[in-house]
C-alpha cells in the first residue's frame, strides 16, 4: 500500500464516519444524559462490534451474506426490530418534574428532572448491540477495505494499517459527538426539555430501523 492510498483512505474514512448514524447518534445522547466519562463505554461498545464485524469481513463472511440473502435479510430485520425497539425505550424513558425544594442555605434550588442512574454495562451492552444491528457494516467492509489493499503485497500488515486508521478516526468523530452531547445536557435541565430530547431521540432510532428494514439488499 502507497502512501498515496492511504491518505486517500484518510480522506474517505473521515467523511464516512462524520455521517450521523446509529451509533453516534447514542453516543451523543449518553453525553447528554450522563456524561462524556459515561459515552466512552458507548464508545467501547461501538467499536467493539465494529472491529468484530470487520474482521469477521475480512474471514469472508461478507462473501457469504453476499451469497446468502435470506441470511442477510434475517439480520437486517433482527438489527431494525433492535433499534425500534431501542427508539421505543427511549421515547417513553420516564422523566419526573424537578424539585424545587429550598437548599439547605435557604436559596432556591435549579429545576432538576431526575435523570436514571445508568450502569456502565448496560451502556457498553447497548452500545454493542446498536452498532452490531446493521450487518451492512460487514458488506460494507468487504467492499471498502479491498479497494486499499495491493494484492500483490501481504495482505495481513496492510488490513491492520487500515483497520488501526479507521480506529482513530472513528474515536475522534465519537468524541465529537459526545463534547456536543455534553453540550446540551446544559439545556435538559428542565423536565419539559428532557421529554422533547427523548421523544426526538427515539423517533430518529425509530426512522433509523425503518430505513433499515425497507432497504434493499
Amino acid at each position: 500500500m502507497t502512501l498515496s492510498t492511504w491518505w486517500l483512505f484518510i480522506a474517505m474514512t473521515f467523511v464516512v464516519s462524520a455521517t450521523p448514524g446509529p451509533n453516534m447518534l447514542l453516543i451523543m445522547s449518553v453525553s447528554a444524559r450522563h456524561g462524556v466519562r459515561a459515552s466512552v463505554m458507548a464508545m467501547l461498545g461501538c467499536m467493539t462490534a465494529l472491529l468484530a464485524m470487520m474482521s469477521i469481513s475480512a474471514a469472508g463472511m461478507g462473501a457469504v451474506l453476499q451469497s446468502s440473502p435470506q441470511v442477510f435479510e434475517a439480520l437486517r430485520l433482527a438489527g431494525a426490530a433492535y433499534l425500534a425497539y431501542l427508539g421505543i425505550k427511549v421515547w417513553r424513558a420516564p422523566v419526573q418534574e424537578a424539585s424545587t425544594a429550598p437548599a439547605a442555605d435557604g436559596t432556591p434550588q435549579a429545576a432538576v428532572p431526575a435523570i436514571p442512574v445508568i450502569k456502565t454495562g448496560a451502556i457498553y451492552r447497548e452500545a454493542f448491540l446498536v452498532a452490531a444491528s446493521n450487518p451492512k457494516a460487514i458488506l460494507f467492509a468487504a467492499a471498502f477495505f479491498p479497494q486499499f489493499i495491493h494484492a500483490d503485497s501481504p495482505q495481513f500488515p496492510q488490513f491492520a494499517i487500515l483497520l488501526t486508521t479507521f480506529t482513530v478516526i472513528e474515536v475522534t468523530w465519537y468524541f465529537v459527538y459526545a463534547v456536543s452531547g455534553k453540550r446540551l445536557s446544559v439545556y435538559l435541565q428542565r423536565a419539559a426539555v428532557m421529554k422533547a430530547f427523548n421523544r426526538i431521540t427515539g423517533g430518529v432510532f425509530v426512522g433509523f430501523a425503518a430505513l433499515m428494514a425497507t432497504a434493499k439488499s
